[in-house]
């Protein structure tokens, strides 16, 4: 159904046609079922045995900047070129920044797009046409050429969103932006987290050559003593083999321990992508890495707003949602318009004058009537959509709650195990110096000296690795809690937007 006016215009006339366009798209609303954030299956708290006395701050890790969190100079100079350099964390940005192209695009639809023209045309017609172009002109007695000309501003086909399917495609867009923001947040919690525990191995590692590197330097030397006892007659072959023995095993572990480091290295050149540079600050002692020895859990609840990828997936459930509103309001008529104001005349001379002044509004409403069943199938399979994204966000929540259960648990046991191991540590420690005491005032064989090195040698290898493995789990806590993407603590209490316009507009600031 098409009218079409063309006429002259007042002022007054063009002021009421935009007044009624304006009011139209403010006036315009949305069909988006109201939603209602699901309730996975979650407990109310943590595990009981997951709890520990020695929480050393009041913040909730999702706060803590990841440069307050970690001390260590070198592991913070490595963090900030991964941040840089990381080739996912740039294809991510770049993501973020298409994604407001995308929502720009989609939210530009609301309001008409308005254009200038001008247009000159010269026409040239046959002798044998017999064609008038206007009274009292013949161009069988004057074939000359006919000027026409025009300009003007206007729109044309601007949907008037009165059942807002043109806003619920906009949400749309909105929500899959934001999702987008929360999956860069979550990789970059990744990045983060990644280079931490690398660099926590690489310490780990370093720390377990430097032992193996000094244990193989005792053993030389006790090698070297026991040659000179065998050459005097105070110390029988089999004595030496076995420090020789000794000696050779412990220049494997050597080897092994050098391959572990080297290989730990391409792992941190790999995870911040850029050679390591040779000029950064001397990293602390195992164990130095953060400023905290514990992280207050908080609530499973707490969860929902804090995690960076359940964020993300309850943005693609909205997103879902707003589509369903699009899809309903397909069902229902749809009003576009046409409008032109502007000077028409066939002399140039003609055309900047009040009487080549004229405009046109060409209204055009579309009523689906026989789609053959397409409305309905777009909104079958949007409904359909939706619940897969409900399915998927249940499934991200209770993912989350189980990483976060894994690793309290693991903290408590980690806890425990490094007081037995440190109890080890020491006792076999005085054992090794005891047998080795009893040796040499010849009281003692030297296999019991070997079996107490041993033993000892193993404790500390293995008290390393329970450091390592405490500290790698106090940053999966840090992480797995969604602490990580701020670069410095909010100290105040963290404002949570309730809307999702508030997330929008600051989305829009930062894009990346």
């Amino acid at each position: 159904m098409n009218f079409l006016f063309f006429n002259r215009s007042s002022p007054y006339q063009r002021s009421l046609f935009f007044c009624v366009i304006t009011t139209q798209i403010l006036t315009a609303c949305t069909m988006i079922p109201h939603y209602h954030r699901p309730k996975p299956p979650l407990a109310k708290t943590w595990p009981t045995y997951a709890k520990t006395d020695n929480i050393s701050t009041n913040i909730i890790a999702s706060n803590i900047g990841w440069k307050n969190f970690f001390i260590d100079p070198r592991l913070r100079a490595l963090i900030a070129i991964a941040i840089r350099e990381n080739r996912d964390l740039r294809a991510a940005a770049a993501s973020i920044v298409e994604a407001q192209g995308e929502y720009d695009v989609q939210h530009a639809e609301l309001f008409p797009s308005i254009s200038e023209t001008s247009r000159v045309m010269y026409m040239m017609p046959s002798r044998a046409a017999g064609l008038s172009f206007a009274p009292g002109l013949d161009m069988r007695q004057n074939p000359t050429a006919f000027h026409f000309y025009q300009g003007g501003i206007g729109f044309s086909s601007y949907e008037i969103d009165l059942f807002g399917r043109i806003r619920s495609l906009t949400r749309q867009a909105k929500e899959n932006a934001l999702s987008r923001v929360s999956n860069v947040r979550s990789l970059l919690i990744s990045v983060i987290s990644q280079v931490a525990i690398a660099y926590i191995t690489w310490l780990g590692d370093q720390k377990l050559l430097n032992i193996t590197t000094q244990t193989l330097a005792n053993q030389q030397e006790n090698l070297h003593l026991i040659q000179n006892k065998f050459h005097n007659g105070e110390a029988n072959m089999l004595t030496v083999r076995q420090a020789e023995t000794q000696v050779a095993q412990s220049a494997t572990l050597l080897s092994e321990a050098k391959r572990k480091v080297e290989q730990d290295k391409n792992l941190l050149t790999l995870l911040i992508g850029a050679p390591i540079p040779s000029h950064l600050p001397p990293p602390n002692p195992l164990g130095k890495q953060t400023i905290l020895a514990d992280i207050p859990a908080g609530l499973p609840s707490d969860l929902l707003e804090n995690r960076p990828d359940i964020i993300s997936a309850e943005h693609a459930l909205l997103a879902a949602q707003a589509n369903i509103g699009a899809a309903r309001a397909a069902f229902f008529p749809r009003i576009t318009l046409t409008a032109t104001n502007g000077l028409t005349s066939l002399a140039f001379h003609k055309l900047f004058t009040t009487a080549a002044t004229t405009w046109g509004f060409n209204p055009s409403l579309e009523i689906p009537i026989w789609t053959w069943g397409q409305n309905r199938g777009n909104l079958i399979a949007s409904k359909a959509q939706r619940d897969s994204k409900i399915a998927s966000y249940e499934k991200t929540v209770q993912a989350a709650f189980r990483e976060v259960a894994d690793a309290l648990a693991a903290r408590k046991a980690y806890l425990n195990e490094k007081h037995q191991v440190d109890a080890w540590t020491n006792s076999a420690a005085k054992a090794y110096h005891l047998t080795k005491l009893r040796f040499d005032v010849g009281t003692d064989s030297y296999l019991n000296t070997l079996e107490a090195q041993r033993s000892y040698l193993q404790a500390q290898q293995i008290q390393t690795r329970v450091a390592v493995a405490k500290y790698q789990n106090l940053v999966t806590i840090y992480r797995s809690l969604g602490g990580g993407w701020k670069e410095h603590t909010d100290t105040k209490k963290l404002d949570h937007p309730t809307t999702k316009e508030k997330r929008l507009q600051n989305f829009l600031q930062k894009p990346t």
